[in-house]
């Protein structure tokens, strides 16, 4: 199994910690949609990240899916999402109000690292940021007190933490999200997400 796509991409860093925490042998392929577009197109025309290649060559999209896909060869005790129904719910509220701050502060640097000053759009960007910001806001309120379990919510919970200050730090004022801090953290300093750092230069 391969994945393809650079860690600074929270959804790249979110299956590549998860595979490790699931003890899933993998290669990883660090290929950036930017600098190696037509390496990346001749993996996956339609150059996404990530990228995951199986074992009989069938590539896989999106980091839900991808880690869906790897959990279900999973035996049970393996796998990260919780399999009873209501537990399961709620990882899924987390892992969505994570994926949601996690789009948010990709558009936001997109933003500022795309697009010309002159056409950055000041409506636009007050409104993902008010939506990156309630997304945090609302993960602030259910971060976990310590990294001692390790499970999808909590390591996407991590991850978007981490990318929102790799980027955009200035749009997400620290003292706003003391659990969040203290959480990421500790999360960072796991031989997972030692292994896995969101800037490998």
């Amino acid at each position: 199994m391969i994945l393809v796509g650079m860690p600074d991409s929270p959804y790249v860093r979110r299956v590549a910690i998860s595979l490790r925490r699931m003890n899933v042998a993998f290669e990883h392929q660090q290929v950036s949609v930017f600098r190696h577009m037509d390496r990346f197109r001749a993996i996956n025309p339609v150059v996404k990240a990530p990228s995951f290649i199986c074992d009989d060559g069938t590539v896989l999209m999106d980091s839900t899916l991808i880690l869906d896909h790897v959990e279900s060869l999973q035996p049970p005790e393996r796998r990260l999402m919780p399999q009873e129904p209501m537990a399961r719910r709620e990882a899924l509220r987390v892992i969505g109000l994570a994926l949601a701050a996690c789009e948010k502060a990709v558009q936001i640097h997109y933003e500022f690292a795309l697009r010309p000053p002159e056409k950055q759009h000041a409506p636009w960007l007050e409104r993902v940021e008010a939506q990156c910001l309630a997304a945090f806001d609302l993960l602030e309120q259910c971060a976990p007190p310590s990294a001692e379990k390790m499970d999808a919510a909590s390591i996407m919970t991590a991850v978007a933490w981490r990318f929102g200050q790799f980027y955009d730090a200035a749009y997400k004022p620290v003292d706003r999200y003391p659990r969040l801090v203290a959480f990421s953290a500790a999360a960072e300093k796991l031989p997972e997400f030692v292994a896995t750092p969101i800037d490998p230069a």
